[in-house]
């Protein structure tokens, strides 16, 4: 146990059982739950909705909906079709990736309850302030033409929202079956991403030295919280395997905020997600989610930090 190697198998061996299980048991919960609100549903409950409290209800329907930051650009592109306000649908943009199931699966088990509803806090007040500055900015017309003669097209066509709207009734059952799918899809989709992460951050942890972390990202260094936010933006790497690295550093002494502020800035800011933005968005649209993204992770870095040291 005292030797790196010993101190690494001991993080892997403990990590990987305990992480699987979380996202196997939560996630079937989560999905279970998740049988109540399908995509097109929540197309329908955003549209109409103006300012910040549309912002807000989109925010708080990202946190509930199983999509990646690459599968909510689509739903971006039909919200808008549906004639959902551009801030609003930036609210949704930025929260459904960000504070996803998986992330709070893995940050509960790893870092307790308490820095997990900090994150969320911090995550969903992002997405709503951000979608709400973007709002108040009119920047409509930096979205590319195409979407906004889908919205037109989409009007001329009588759509009986009534019919859309009415439930569909599942019984228990068919929900645990959903639930059941859902936490397969999961854990076979992350399980390797999850295996990556502990093994790497087992690394971290055995091999490693304490003053190497705290010399360049600890919390005598003002810039490490920027340095990090800005090394994450052109990254992309899945949740489940950042977050056992996250934990990693955490424990060789890199303040929290820190770290989860580069967390936040590889999953909102994902190099794949960008991509396909820039299909519907122009330039100087991009340059704005990014520029705004980018200021809110660092600013919640800086109070993070400063929240966990008054703990301490």
């Amino acid at each position: 146990m005292s030797s790196h190697l010993g101190s690494s198998l001991h993080f892997f061996l403990y990590d990987v059982p305990k992480v699987l299980t979380l996202l196997i048991v939560i996630s079937f919960i989560v999905g279970t739950f998740q049988s109540f609100l399908e995509p097109e549903r929540v197309r329908y409950l955003l549209e109409g909705k103006r300012t910040f409290v549309g912002n807000i209800l989109a925010a708080m329907v990202g946190i509930v909906t199983p999509f990646c930051s690459c599968s909510a650009v689509p739903l971006f592109i039909g919200f808008l079709e549906a004639g959902v306000p551009l801030g609003v649908t930036f609210s949704y943009l930025m929260a459904a990736p960000m504070v996803n199931e998986v992330a709070v699966i893995l940050l509960w088990g790893l870092f307790g309850l308490k820095v997990t509803l900090i994150y969320i806090g911090f995550g969903v007040g992002l997405a709503i302030a951000s979608g709400y500055i973007i709002g108040l900015m009119k920047l409509e017309k930096w979205v590319e033409p195409f979407v906004w003669e889908l919205q037109k097209s989409r009007q001329t066509i009588p759509i009986e929202k009534e019919d859309n709207l009415k439930p569909v009734v599942l019984t228990w059952g068919q929900r645990f079956d959903q639930g059941r799918f859902q936490s397969s899809e999961i854990v076979r989709s992350v399980w390797l991403y999850v295996v990556i992460g502990i093994a790497i951050g087992a690394g971290i942890h055995g091999y490693v030295p304490t003053d190497f972390i705290t010399k360049y990202a600890g919390a005598n260094n003002p810039l490490a919280v920027p340095i990090s936010v800005i090394l994450g933006v052109p990254l992309y790497a899945n949740i489940a395997g950042v977050m056992p690295i996250t934990e990693a550093l955490v424990n060789k002494g890199m303040p929290m905020g820190t770290v989860l502020s580069f967390t936040m800035a590889v999953t909102a800011l994902s190099l794949p997600e960008m991509v396909i933005l820039k299909k519907v968005l122009r330039p100087q649209l991009l340059a704005v989610f990014i520029g705004l993204m980018t200021i809110g992770i660092i600013s919640i870095g800086y109070l993070f930090n400063a929240i966990i040291k008054g703990w301490v």
